[in-house]
């Protein structure tokens, strides 16, 4: 996995399933994270073909549930992205998944209360011989590449030291959220405090946080020095910020996006949840699509409230 001038979809939880991925990938994305699952989680899963998909399936023993779905498409690009308190149970998660993705990377940065008591996420920031072990014991033995991504320290000082640390476990690059746990989404991202990152660093810095337009790619890159950029919720509203020639019409992205998740068997919660955020940024939810889109039990429903019920009898008869 190449670091260096790369355009990145950011891990978001309930969004970043295959077919987002894949659209953002459509539009440009170089490296796509998916979500951030849990390694107690992904421990309880099995490694299933999915002969009617032809995807690469990690189903929760004795469910339907799949819990993370990949496919050849995006096999040099895709990330898998865990949240872990541990090294044991992160390399056991690791081992299960390593060989379907390019990397896999730890989660060190969300700051959401359900990984801050279990240990994990952000609460990974203040402990540094924990991260260290983690790390370590994923590159030792594994042969798929190992990485991290973390937000700011209280201090400029605490993040670069904890940085360096970071560097010296042997990582191949960083992700670094320009925010720091307190902050809050409309919280303006410290891309200054990225930068003091960036200059402590040899490896590739991954600058994340207020990425909104095509043109924001080069303002962060400038103004950090990153190596390359990261986008989460500019991407989620609109998955085309990744074309240089300009965005798609969010009503044409989503629609794509409704066609990819019916074509990929996403599940339709999922779904919906990506769909919301959508609606919420560009319109509302109280208007008669967001209503509609709350009613939707399956993605015929869905198919059917955006038309697309031929293309959806036609994938599922043409499934093996």
């Amino acid at each position: 996995m190449e670091y260096r001038d790369k355009l990145v979809l950011a891990p978001m939880v309930r969004v970043g399933t295959l077919p987002f991925r894949l659209l953002a990938a459509e539009y440009g994305a170089d490296i796509t994270y998916g979500e951030e699952i849990i390694d107690h989680k992904f421990l309880k899963c099995e490694r299933v073909t999915n002969e009617s998909l032809g995807t690469t399936d990690f189903v929760e023993k004795g469910t339907d549930s799949v819990v993370f779905r990949t496919c050849p498409q995006e096999r040099g690009r895709v990330v898998f992205q865990m949240g872990t308190s541990n090294a044991v149970r992160a390399l056991k998660a690791a081992q299960i998944v390593c060989r379907d993705v390019s990397a896999i990377d730890i989660n060190m940065g969300c700051p959401k209360s359900f990984s801050l008591s279990g240990g994990m996420g952000a609460a990974l920031l203040s402990k540094p011989e924990l991260i260290h072990d983690i790390l370590t014991t994923l590159r030792r033995n594994l042969d798929t590449t190992v990485t991290c991504k973390i937000r700011l320290l209280n201090t400029p000082k605490d993040t670069v030291e904890l940085a360096r640390r970071i560097e010296k476990t042997g990582v191949p690059a960083l992700a670094v959220h320009g925010r720091k746990i307190k902050d809050r989404p409309r919280d303006l991202a410290k891309w200054d405090e990225i930068a003091d990152v960036v200059s402590a660093l040899s490896i590739p810095v991954i600058a994340n946080g207020d990425v909104f337009e095509y043109e924001d790619f080069k303002r962060i890159k400038d103004a950090t020095g990153a190596a390359s950029v990261m986008v989460a919720r500019g991407a989620m509203w609109n998955a085309s910020i990744f074309c240089a020639k300009g965005k798609t019409p969010w009503e044409d992205v989503k629609r794509e996006y409704v066609r990819k998740s019916i074509l990929w068997d996403n599940d339709v919660k999922s779904t919906k949840h990506t769909l919301k955020e959508m609606i919420m940024h560009y319109s509302c939810l109280e208007l008669p699509e967001g209503k509609g889109v709350i009613k939707c039990d399956t993605s015929e429903d869905l198919a059917r409230l955006y038309g697309e019920e031929d293309y959806y009898n036609f994938v599922v008869a043409n499934r093996k």
